[in-house]
């Protein structure tokens, strides 16, 4: 028996990899996260138990995994974008290696590379940013030491914030010292559902913005010079001149 945490993808149910569907199909319980995941990515299971864990704590989460452990049964526990990242899954696996349990972790498309799809844009640029930094803004959980958006601002590289939409205001603060008035954000709501949208600004005027939208949850926040018209060389990669083990020098 065997736990599967399966990355759903951001919400399109087209962006889920195929071995992440063909196990939601095949295994014999289902747990997914009702609030994030769309009815769409579940459709041609055959799951004997199927389980909304949005009305669950986590001991009972793990009850049920017991369960489906004592019958023999292998479990698929679906996650919104990809499990390894703000997926709460880490303490499900503590729990798993206390009981013994196997689980494998199968990855998803992530919540910032469906936002870059959406923008048309590339989140690392020669000479701009070569670095993505993906965070959370520390509200109700704190961050560590040293992960302050402050801190973090530092880099002036290309910044994904999760969980931060109702602390825009205050995320543009911490920022605005690092990166400037005119640096380029933009605010991703629901990228890839059926009623997604963004929009794209400035620091200085990106809160008006997002307030008109009347965005207050699952959003991303990405912010960098790579969202603007910042002037950048062209890759070595692809040069003419350039020689690698797959392209010879002449």
């Amino acid at each position: 028996m065997t736990v599967y945490f399966i990355g759903a993808g951001p919400g399109d149910p087209e962006l889920i990899t195929v071995k992440g569907q063909r196990l939601i199909r095949q295994c014999p319980v289902v747990i997914y996260a009702g609030s994030l995941v769309p009815a769409a990515v579940l459709e041609g299971h055959q799951a004997e138990t199927l389980i909304n864990s949005a009305e669950l704590h986590l001991e009972q989460i793990i009850a049920a995994i017991r369960a489906a452990h004592d019958k023999g049964q292998d479990v698929a526990r679906v996650h919104s974008g990809d499990p390894s990242l703000y997926g709460a899954i880490g303490e499900q696996i503590r729990h798993l290696r206390e009981l013994g349990i196997d689980y494998q972790i199968i990855p998803g498309v992530t919540a910032v590379a469906a936002s870059a799809a959406l923008l048309g844009c590339e989140l690392t640029l020669p000479e701009v940013a070569q670095t993505v930094i993906l965070t959370r803004y520390g509200d109700t959980s704190p961050m560590p030491a040293g992960e302050q958006l402050a801190d973090l601002a530092r880099h002036r590289t290309t910044l994904a914030i999760h969980l931060g939409i109702k602390n825009l205001r205050r995320i543009v603060a911490d920022l605005l010292p690092h990166y400037g008035g005119d640096c380029p954000i933009a605010v991703i709501h629901r990228a890839t559902w059926p009623d997604q949208d963004w929009v794209r600004g400035r620091l200085d005027d990106i809160v008006e913005q997002v307030a008109a939208k009347g965005f207050r949850r699952t959003a991303l926040i990405l912010v960098g010079q790579v969202l603007g018209d910042a002037a950048f060389a062209d890759s070595a990669l692809y040069r003419a001149g350039h020689a690698h083990l797959y392209r010879p020098r002449d």
